[in-house]
């Protein structure tokens, strides 16, 4: 065999032995590449951690001003809700309409009520809310009030204008209850229409706390109110005793014990879950001492408009 011949031979075979080489010298980069997009792949995709069974309920959210409703950091709440008023035992004072009178009457008050709710969570602990109304409403004299007072009254326009600012200030835990605290104040306006107006400020301090069980979560809550139109100004204000139960992922059941001084409310409410980030309440109040309202039922359609900066659902 030539020499020519030989090198050739050689030349072949040192390329066939590093073929293998070669390939696993180019492959080897891709492999661990491939690897890391698929694992960033499944981390992107994978459920986020199950949140605990004391949030099961109502989530991790911060409790807002309307039942059994919470809101996050970065997300609106829209709430858009009408609401009714029935009461056959209104107490009221003829001079409390401009008419001479001091003696407590009971009359029929009824009224219907549109409402629009917002709230915005500025933090994962602090959230902002403004309310406002359309009210219609109509009051009835007793028939032993004979002051020169009229036997029916009307009257129509805004209702109450307020804001609230809530504060979690320590979250819940698994050997700790949540605590919040809120403030509320009420703008004055139409002070010249008794039934639907607001005659001074009116101010609201108070706090809560909510704990998360197996069988349901608990809420307690109280507050002090100061009211410039009053004689007393202050007053204990609003205090309640609320349940919220997670029937399944469609499905939340509410009932509180709410009062003021001697008005003392039952109220239940069914929230029906069209999705993340929609809901309706189907809210129903009745009046448990003669003072408190006799019958309020509620209904609307809380909306949840999340943002860049809320956090991912768990």
């Amino acid at each position: 065999m030539s020499t020519i011949r030989r090198m050739e031979l050689k030349l072949v075979a040192v390329f066939l032995i590093s073929l293998p080489a070669v390939a696993a010298g180019e492959a080897g980069p891709s492999r661990p590449s491939l690897g890391q997009g698929a694992a960033q792949a499944v981390a992107a995709t994978a459920p986020a951690p199950a949140l605990p069974a004391y949030l099961r309920d109502r989530g991790e959210g911060l409790p807002t001003s309307m039942f059994s409703t919470y809101i996050r950091r970065g997300e609106w709440i829209v709430y858009p809700f009408f609401e009714y008023y029935k009461d056959d035992d209104f107490e009221y004072k003829p001079e409390e309409f401009g008419y001479p009178g001091e003696v407590d009457f009971r009359g029929k008050y009824r009224a219907s009520e549109g409402l629009l709710f917002l709230s915005y969570g500025l933090t994962d602990d602090l959230a902002i809310e403004m309310e406002a109304a359309v009210i219609k409403a109509s009051f009835e004299k007793s028939p032993a009030d004979l002051s020169a007072m009229p036997r029916k009254i009307e009257e129509s326009g805004l209702g109450d204008v307020e804001g609230q600012l809530r504060w979690r200030w320590h979250r819940e835990s698994e050997r700790s209850p949540e605590l919040f605290s809120y403030f509320e104040a009420v703008i004055p306006h139409a002070q010249e229409k008794a039934l639907i107006g607001t005659a001074g400020w009116e101010f609201k301090l108070g706090s809560g706390l909510v704990r998360g069980f197996g069988w349901g979560t608990l809420t307690l809550r109280a507050a002090v109110d100061y009211s410039e139109a009053s004689s007393s100004h202050f007053d204990l204000g609003e205090y309640a005793v609320e349940y919220l139960k997670r029937l399944s992922p469609r499905w939340r059941i509410y009932v509180g014990l709410e009062g003021s001084q001697d008005e003392l409310s039952l109220i239940t409410e069914v929230q029906w879950h069209l999705g993340q980030n929609a809901f309706v309440r189907f809210n129903n109040g009745l009046g448990l001492t003669s003072k408190a309202t006799d019958w309020t039922p509620e209904v609307g359609v809380v909306f949840t408009l999340p943002t860049r900066r809320s956090p991912p659902r768990r």
